[in-house]
């Protein structure tokens, strides 16, 4: 239950970091929006982009962020709220001002290129589930019956796993996972560019997210076919043998999905497959 003070403000100070395009100067501006009971952040800024005027009085351009379901389930709202990386729907601005009754800030997320003021580019956390096939292979579409049993221990086991949003959170607190700036394109075919895109983010860690999602599909029974896939790419440059256990990912996943216990699985699995792999010379 939120604690509200008897006397609410009656306006939010907002400070949101902007920038006009990628790998531009970014620049603060302060915004003041009416305080409502029960808003989040979400609000606040649709507030601002109604009426984009600053606290000091200037017409400027509306605040570009991202945003999907409003109720914490896409992930596409992640930025860094009063100095932590979060979502956006979620952070609630009576819980926010009891952290910081002055003011509220927004900055993007820090590991990624910014795309617009809130809004980042997050193709590079897409392309390492691609890396480890974060997916179960079929076949075809038909009608091939019933699959492979799996027991109610190893569904309860696996079901946090399936709670990843791709939010990003878990990146964004890691100090492993390095920020990479937009590639720019040079006179080269879509395919060239796509290929030297792809090297760029398979050099650099993978992160807690890729990692708990080729876990969550090696415990599959269907998903076991292509366990080694799986684990040797997290084997590969840039796998889990990057990660330092810092433990942020945990402290910051919003599913509270318990990705250091994934990382262990995975660092078991990836010293098993590398004896295996040894002895098969």
């Amino acid at each position: 239950m939120i604690s509200r003070s008897k006397t609410s403000p009656e306006h939010v100070e907002v400070r949101v970091l902007r920038q006009a395009a990628p790998q531009q100067r970014s620049y603060w501006e302060r915004f003041r929006v009416a305080y409502e009971p029960d808003m989040n952040v979400i609000s606040v800024l649709q507030r601002i982009a109604a009426r984009p005027r600053t606290a000091d009085g200037q017409d400027v351009t509306p605040v570009a962020w991202d945003c999907n379901c409003l109720e914490e389930v896409c992930g596409a709202c992640t930025m860094v709220v009063n100095g932590r990386v979060r979502q956006s729907c979620s952070a609630l601005v009576d819980r926010l001002l009891e952290e910081n009754p002055a003011e509220i800030e927004l900055r993007p997320m820090t590991k990624f290129p910014v795309l617009r003021d809130l809004m980042v580019d997050r193709s590079r956390l897409f392309r390492a589930l691609e890396k480890v096939k974060a997916w179960v292979p079929v076949d075809s579409y038909h009608d091939m019956g019933a699959g492979p049993r799996q027991s109610p221990e190893a569904q309860q086991e696996s079901y946090p796993y399936s709670q990843c949003m791709s939010c990003g959170c878990c990146l964004d607190a890691c100090p492993q996972y390095r920020k990479i700036e937009l590639i720019q394109r040079d006179d080269e075919t879509d395919e060239q560019f796509a290929a030297r895109q792809a090297a760029t983010y398979d050099r650099n860690f993978v992160g807690p997210h890729a990692i708990a999602q080729a876990i969550l599909f090696n415990q599959n029974p269907t998903g076991q076919m292509n366990a080694d896939e799986r684990v040797e790419a997290l084997t590969a440059p840039g796998g889990v043998q990057v990660c330092g256990n810092a433990q942020n990912c945990v402290s910051v996943c919003p599913k509270e999905i318990p990705l250091t216990t994934a990382i262990a699985q995975a660092g078991r699995a990836a010293t098993v497959h590398s004896i295996k792999r040894w002895f098969d010379r």
